[in-house]
């Protein structure tokens, strides 16, 4: 309500009248009246005295036309703000693989739909991350998984992702165009981190299939795992998206690993709770996530 008597206080110093306040702002000249007394009640003030036929602001009068010119500057700032979400920050947990081959691009382009929104990567693995969502600690979480489902979530198929084998150049898998798990049998396996959901998968198929191996190393960093692959230290399942430049360079070899549990989605979660936004449905609109919710 204050708010209001400012913005009457202000038009009455623009125009020295109380009369021609009341008919910019559309009030009785009354109602002009009744809101500057409040307004003076409210700061313990003289405001406005009349000299003549006009009015003019007392010393307070003008101290305060200071600050509510101010005010009324924010207040406006804030409901553009607020009614196109232009700044702020959103929050995007993802994976290592993600947030390095997949979702640059996308944040270019939202970058220049929304310079002023600060975007936040928060990596993890996909507990956390599926945790994090559910209790608004981030706005959107971007997993790698066979197709997911949560009755607390919105759960967005983005784009299948090939896994695949990859092997020095000299190894045997360079000469195949495809590899079964059997094949794997007694191969030196170098492995991502714990809680991973593709390694996770890997190592069920084994042991269900009673299949041998060696685990030689585990890294949480892909490009360690990468090297370790390049020097003969052993192979290793990742998406193609993180090999393809490797690939494509003669550095690995890539096979892909036919078998029906490795069916992998770059998928988008976000709580049905959310309060979505423009800032947040223009992120949803830019990885194509309107188009492909599965819930």
């Amino acid at each position: 309500m204050e708010l209001t008597y400012l913005k009457t206080f202000r038009e009455v110093a623009k125009w020295g009248s109380y009369t021609r306040a009341a008919e910019v702002l559309g009030y009785a000249q009354s109602s002009i009246t009744t809101q500057i007394q409040k307004l003076e009640e409210s700061y313990g003030a003289v405001l406005v005295e009349r000299f003549g036929r006009s009015m003019k602001l007392t010393l307070a009068g003008e101290a305060l036309l200071q600050y509510a010119n101010e005010i009324y500057r924010l207040h406006e700032e804030s409901k553009e703000v607020v009614s196109q979400q232009s700044r702020g920050i959103i929050s995007i947990g993802t994976i290592e693989t993600l947030a390095a081959f997949f979702l640059p691009p996308h944040l270019q382009t939202y970058r220049h739909h929304f310079p002023e929104i600060n975007v936040m990567i928060q990596p993890g693995n996909e507990p956390f991350i599926i945790d994090a969502v559910k209790e608004g600690a981030l706005d959107v979480g971007i997993i790698l998984d066979p197709p997911f489902q949560d009755p607390e979530l919105h759960c967005c198929m983005l784009r299948e992702e090939e896994l695949v084998i990859i092997a020095s150049p000299a190894h045997k898998f360079a000469r195949v165009n495809e590899v079964q798990i059997g094949d794997l049998e007694k191969e030196s396996l170098i492995l991502t981190e714990d809680g991973c959901t593709y390694r996770a998968t890997l190592l069920r198929t084994l042991k269900s299939n009673q299949i041998p191996y060696s685990l030689s190393y585990e890294f949480g960093n892909l490009e360690a795992i990468k090297q370790c692959v390049m020097y003969g230290l052993g192979i290793a399942l990742l998406p193609r998206i993180v090999v393809a430049e490797d690939i494509k360079n003669g550095r690995l070899t890539a096979v892909p690993l036919v078998h029906p549990d490795f069916k992998f989605y770059t998928q988008l979660i976000y709580s049905k709770k959310k309060w979505q936004s423009k800032a947040f449905t223009g992120f949803l609109d830019v990885l194509g996530a309107f188009n492909y919710q599965n819930d």
